[in-house]
């Protein structure tokens, strides 16, 4: 009984890896989620006899989390064709963060069933770095969240991917030569000064100062998902989308804007009557914001709506 119980802790132990690689390799909490219930019931159903002949069940499930992702993401881009306006990641809460986020306060220990509290967040998770990846291959990046997130080696890549590990290699690189071609990241402090100063212009309708924090060729992204009113195509340009932001405020008395971490960096919330109805992500490069992704569809607002 022993051997067994130890066997299933193990397995159950594996879930907090399959979550965080999941939700890399599609962008959505929820999906992730389904990626990994469905690993496990797999597992499950295996006969016991099979089971036990093999030696590592993590890597077993992973290599069947990432096959199915990689499913996944082959069938995403047929249904994001058909989504309304631009498709973004889900946003994550820093978990400390969670007793501000719309939600009770809750000075418990998060609770270990949600899929969101398993994932950790670094710049693997930076929206900058998931909206790049939209624009790999499905293979591509697989074997760039696996090996060059998760140090997999490429021969257990391969198997995933049902390639040669020189193929997987190759594929890995180049999702990496995308990747690189974005700026690095700049240091949290020196965004969150940024990302305050854009609140406070936006508080008082400042155009001119949000037009001067802005990058001349920045592009502001917002995904409603034919759920809530978003602006279907990107809005290019620091006057036209300091004008934007403008006008939101003005269209939306009471609107409250919260500086928060977003997927592990410095952005802002949006609140209205103590709900969360925006999060948004900031790219900054010289002091200037040159991206802002905003996501507003209620549905992957899901971890910043807590209920104690």
């Amino acid at each position: 009984m022993g051997t067994v119980r130890t066997r299933t802790e193990e397995i159950a132990g594996e879930r907090r890896q399959l979550i965080n690689v999941a939700y890399r390799l599609l962008g959505s909490v929820s999906e992730a989620e389904d990626a990994v219930q469905d690993a496990y019931a797999r597992w499950y159903g295996l006969p016991p006899s099979r089971q036990e002949e093999i030696r590592s069940p993590g890597a077993w499930l992973t290599t069947v989390t990432s096959r199915i992702c990689l499913d996944v993401l082959g069938s995403a881009r047929a249904r994001r064709e058909r989504y309304v306006g631009a498709w973004l990641p889900e946003p994550l809460p820093d978990r400390t963060e969670w007793d501000h986020a719309g939600g009770a306060d809750r000075t418990g220990p998060a609770d270990p069933a949600d899929p969101a509290d398993q994932i950790v967040l670094d710049e693997s998770v930076s929206m900058a770095l998931l909206v790049v990846l939209e624009s790999t291959t499905p293979a591509e990046r697989v074997a760039f969240v696996l090996h060059e997130v998760f140090r997999y080696p490429f021969a257990e890549i391969a198997d995933v991917l049902g390639r040669t590990p020189a193929a997987c290699k190759q594929l890995a690189a180049s999702a990496r030569r995308r990747v690189s071609a974005a700026r690095a990241p700049v240091p949290a402090t020196g965004q969150a000064e940024v990302v305050r100063h854009v609140r406070k212009a936006w508080e008082a309708r400042d155009i001119a100062t949000l037009v001067g924090l802005l990058n001349p060729a920045a592009v502001m992204t917002a995904d409603g998902g034919g759920v809530v009113g978003a602006v279907l195509q990107p809005v290019e340009g620091a006057a036209r989308i300091a004008r934007y932001l403008v006008a939101i405020a003005e269209m939306a008395p009471g609107l409250e804007l919260l500086e928060r971490s977003v997927n592990g960096v410095p952005g802002l919330v949006a609140q209205r009557a103590g709900v969360v109805v925006t999060v948004a992500s900031f790219d900054v490069s010289d002091g200037r914001v040159s991206r802002i992704w905003a996501v507003r569809n209620p549905e992957k607002l899901r971890p910043w709506a807590r209920e104690g």
